[in-house]
């Protein structure tokens, strides 16, 4: 039989490198993967570019999975990489006229397992807060603040930032938060978050506020005028992500958290912990601003697994 498919994967190839300009190790990923193709096809004999079927790809992304002897099984993620990277060949010679059908259309990758979202226990929520420092100054003020509405509102981190002033009504307990695509939602506040941020409001971001005007005058010779934004940093103006990463990377350490823990911790575990309290999914979609349940049901996985685990750790008829 001759081998219609090697020659064919050199032409897919050089179409990458040359009409596609693809960088350098962009195409060594694709050479690496094609090899992979064109090796279970030989073992397979199946070389002759035409007589490839659908089946025969399907075989070849079980195997990936499955590995042999000779080869360990790839991950979900690589395999699908691998899977993309052949039916993009097939396209091809599909359209080049080197087949009369692409058979690899109506295989799909294998999907990689959905990642769990990481959400910490109350007990590390109740430390890390607490290990925020309780001093006066507006900086601890705000810090105190930040990390209470990230944990009472399940808000992200770019919700938090935007956040200014006029956005907060703290006496009836709400927020307005402007999510993903400029939608906006309003979410009420905990007890906890709205002392915290009422305290900061009062006796912290004043204090930030009246150093940034200062040295702005100071740098310009003009008064420097008020940041709208709630969380500010030393020079009174808008707090930046990465340093709301700092202020809770840093909490974590006091509080001997050893997991990792960002900004997006806290929203997991809002939600997460909302749940195991018995809170309706649809409700939780709408505090954290998902479009769609499906992206909030995530979070009740997390739910089955620490209903498993009390489940086996209880029943006298759980485990064998």
């Amino acid at each position: 039989m001759a081998d219609s498919l090697t020659p064919a994967i050199a032409s897919y190839l050089d179409h990458l490198a040359i009409e596609r300009a693809l960088s350098k190790n962009t195409l060594s990923s694709y050479r690496r993967d094609l090899s992979r193709y064109a090796e279970f096809s030989a073992r397979t004999s199946t070389l002759d570019i035409a007589s490839v079927s659908t089946t025969h790809i399907i075989d070849f992304s079980a195997w990936l999975r499955e590995g042999d002897d000779e080869h360990p099984p790839l991950a979900a993620s690589s395999a699908a990489r691998t899977v993309v990277a052949v039916r993009g060949f097939h396209k091809f010679a599909a359209s080049e006229g080197l087949t009369s059908a692409d058979p690899a259309a109506e295989v799909k990758p294998p999907t990689p397992p959905r990642r769990l979202p990481k959400a910490l226990s109350i007990s590390q929520v109740e430390a890390l807060l607490a290990a925020v420092s309780d001093g006066r100054s507006g900086r601890e003020l705000r810090d105190q603040a930040l990390l209470e509405f990230l944990y009472g509102t399940g808000a992200r981190i770019s919700e938090a930032t935007g956040l200014d002033v006029d956005d907060l009504d703290i006496d009836s307990g709400a927020v307005r938060l402007s999510g993903k695509g400029g939608k906006q939602r309003v979410v009420p506040l905990g007890r906890y978050a709205q002392e915290a941020l009422a305290n900061y409001l009062t006796a912290g971001r004043p204090g930030l506020s009246a150093g940034g005007t200062s040295a702005t005058f100071e740098r310009t010779g003009r008064g420097g005028k008020a940041s709208p934004a709630v969380f500010l940093n030393v020079r009174g103006t808008r707090l930046s992500r990465q340093s709301a990463w700092v202020v809770l990377r840093e909490a974590a350490e006091r509080a001997g958290i050893s997991a990792d823990v960002s900004p997006h911790t806290l929203r997991h575990s809002f939600a997460t912990h909302l749940l195991d309290g018995g809170a309706d999914v649809r409700v939780v979609q709408e505090l954290l601003g998902h479009s769609s349940v499906t992206t909030t049901q995530i979070y009740t996985l997390v739910t089955v697994d620490k209903l498993r685990e009390v489940y086996a750790a209880s029943h006298p008829r759980a485990l064998g």
